[in-house]
C-alpha cells in the first residue's frame, strides 16, 4: 500500500473551524486544539488558512531547543516538547519559519501540532484531516492527490538563505516548484532607540 502523506489546500480552506475544534479532541492533546485558522488581507477577504505543524526535516526548534526536549520520530513527526525537560526558554516559538510552536504556560510545556501521532502512526487520519468538508486538509497517498486535484503538492521552501523540506505538502499551481518567503526586516531609526538599558526603564516608567 502507497504511503500516506498530510497535504493542505489553502484555496479550499472554507473558514468553518470543524478542524479546530477536532484537534481537540485528539487523545494527545489534553483537550487543547493544535491548529488554528489565519485570516489572509482580512480588510479585504474572507480567506482563512488552517495553520499546522508543516514536520521539517530538519527541524530549527529541535535545533535550538537547549534541553534537548524536542523530539522527530523515526517517521518524521517532531513532537511537542518532552515535559520534564521543557524549561520555557521559548527558543522553538521564535525559532520556527512557520510560526507553529506554542507555549502553554497552563501545561508548562511547548505545545503543537504532532500530526494526531496516536492516530497517523497507525494509518488512521489526523484528526483535522477526517473532518475537514473542503479537503483543505488532506491525509492520502501522493497517487490519490496527483489524481484528484490540478495543483501540485510541494514540500520545498527557502526563507532567505535557508532551504527548509518538510513532511506536510501544500497544494500550489502547477508552475510553482518551490516556495520563496521574502523576509522583511524593519530597522529602527536610532532615534528610536534609546540610549542605555536605563533609558527603557524610564521609557516603560512614562508609558504606566
Amino acid at each position: 500500500m502507497s504511503e500516506q502523506h498530510f497535504f493542505i489546500d489553502y484555496s479550499r480552506c472554507i473558514g468553518c473551524q470543524s478542524c479546530v475544534q477536532a484537534c481537540a479532541e485528539c487523545d494527545t492533546h489534553r483537550g487543547t486544539s493544535m491548529i488554528h485558522l489565519e485570516t489572509i488581507e482580512r480588510m479585504d477577504s474572507v480567506q482563512t488558512a488552517p495553520q499546522v505543524c508543516m514536520h521539517c526535516e530538519d527541524p530549527v526548534c529541535a535545533r535550538v531547543c537547549p534541553a534537548d526536549a524536542i523530539k522527530k520520530t523515526p517517521d518524521g513527526v517532531v513532537q511537542s516538547s518532552l515535559k520534564p525537560r521543557c524549561i520555557a526558554c521559548s527558543n522553538c516559538v521564535m525559532s520556527c519559519p512557520f510560526g507553529v510552536p506554542k507555549y502553554m504556560a497552563e501545561f508548562e510545556q511547548m505545545m503543537k501540532c504532532d500530526m494526531c501521532y496516536d492516530r497517523s502512526s497507525i494509518g488512521k487520519k489526523p484528526m483535522c484531516a477526517t473532518v475537514c468538508p473542503s479537503g483543505a486538509l488532506t491525509f492520502t497517498t501522493m497517487e490519490e492527490i496527483q489524481r484528484t486535484r490540478r495543483g501540485i503538492p510541494v514540500n520545498s521552501w527557502k526563507f532567505g538563505g535557508e532551504e527548509v523540506k518538510t513532511k506536510v505538502y501544500v497544494m500550489v499551481p502547477r508552475e510553482v516548484e518551490r516556495v520563496e518567503v521574502e523576509l522583511i526586516q524593519i530597522q529602527p531609526t536610532p532615534s528610536s532607540l534609546p540610549a542605555d538599558p536605563y533609558d527603557v526603564a524610564l521609557m516603560l516608567e512614562d508609558e504606566s
